[in-house]
């Protein structure tokens, strides 16, 4: 490659996570999904997959890991990818997950640095996972929510991704383990960019916000806190419980994706077009010093 804008690049990434539910299949297929997740905010198509496992060699029916690769491969398969293999290991603790390759035009790489003034600031999953699991783990979750969890595991951010290079976007993140706020502050930092977010306009998965409340949150909740503490500003009459969970640690979150005012109107009818779902939770209000103010 000759470092053209016209010539195609390949983007790798790599994730894998223990269960978070209890359902092998659904499982897998989150995995699936969480590790296609970096190559979508990159604009990328997903290629080819390896798989990452650690299964116990004793004590569990051999049945659970084939319903759990199981999952995964049908989701990749729904991705466009090939699953070329992958490597299992005994390990006391299941885990899985996916080293995954993509292919992007040069031109059309995104990333979180790019942010601009003017730029409005799109969401494409509601949050909760984290706080979800959690009371799942405890037996505290109701069927209704368990079914939302589940859905929102699997789905993958492929239609988003796809309307986002069809208008051409500033700059995108997924939504991870460091949280709604902690991915929106990488993209503050990257792009020097100050964002303003607007908490009540921010989707939720169902039942999150009284969980949270009631203290059904992940450790990695004060890892996260601390992570955006420089950067954060946030207005006195906020609840803090809808504070801390748009810290909630994510496992296939959405994308927050920065659009250019003049293409906000092209990009909703993209995401239209393919029935794909996003709010529209904030703007970027100026460059200069990282911050984000919360109101």
């Amino acid at each position: 490659m000759d470092g053209s804008e016209g010539h195609d690049a390949l983007v790798q990434s790599v994730d894998f996570f223990t269960p978070i539910v209890d359902d092998p299949y659904v499982y897998g297929a989150a995995a699936a999904a969480n590790s296609l997740s970096d190559l979508y905010a990159m604009g990328a198509t997903p290629m080819t997959a390896l798989s990452i496992v650690g299964f116990p060699k004793k004590g569990l029916d051999f049945a659970i890991l084939s319903d759990m690769l199981r999952g995964g491969h049908d989701k990749l398969h729904e991705a466009g990818a090939a699953l070329l293999g992958g490597h299992t290991v005994q390990d006391k603790e299941i885990k899985l997950g996916y080293a995954v390759t993509g292919r992007v035009t040069r031109g059309d790489l995104v990333t979180n640095r790019d942010a601009r003034t003017g730029d409005r600031l799109y969401l494409t999953k509601p949050i909760g996972t984290g706080v979800l699991a959690t009371a799942l783990k405890k037996k505290k979750l109701s069927e209704d929510a368990n079914l939302a969890l589940h859905r929102n595991l699997v789905s993958l951010n492929r239609a988003a991704s796809e309307a986002m290079l069809e208008v051409g976007i500033a700059a995108a993140t997924d939504i991870t383990g460091f949280g709604l706020l902690g991915h929106a502050a990488e993209m503050a930092r990257a792009s020097s960019a100050a964002l303003e977010l607007e908490a009540r306009a921010v989707p939720l998965l169902p039942e999150a916000l009284g969980l949270q409340a009631k203290g059904y949150v992940t450790g990695g909740l004060t890892t996260n806190r601390s992570y955006v503490d420089d950067v954060l500003r946030v207005e006195s009459s906020l609840d803090p419980n809808l504070v801390d969970l748009l810290l909630d640690p994510q496992t296939s979150g959405g994308l927050l994706i920065a659009v250019a005012e003049e293409k906000e109107s092209r990009f909703r009818q993209a995401l239209t077009e393919r029935k794909a779902a996003a709010a529209r939770i904030g703007r970027v209000v100026g460059q200069g010093a990282a911050t984000i103010n919360l109101v």
